[in-house]
């Protein structure tokens, strides 16, 4: 990952973008310390969303269905669920 001072990070920020954007890493510093990183967004962030939907459907369709009356019949008998 390469470093790059606040200041030159601020007059070429459109440049910095560009190389995040084609997956390079970077460090900003402020007086040689680290304060903030430059990262590529994650590429398929709606697909990824879509397969953790499906999975929780998938998930809750293996579920034994309970009415709220057996709920509450359930905490009262102090069960947990």
């Amino acid at each position: 990952m390469q470093t790059v001072g606040a200041y030159e990070a601020k007059t070429h920020l459109p440049r910095l973008l560009d190389r995040v954007a084609q997956g390079e890493s970077l460090t900003i510093t402020r007086h040689g310390r680290p304060v903030a990183r430059l990262v590529p967004i994650e590429k398929n962030t709606r697909e990824r969303a879509e397969q953790a939907a499906q999975r929780i459907i998938s998930r809750r369709r293996r579920l034994k269905r309970t009415s709220v009356a057996e709920l509450i019949a359930t905490v009262h008998e102090g069960h947990r669920l």
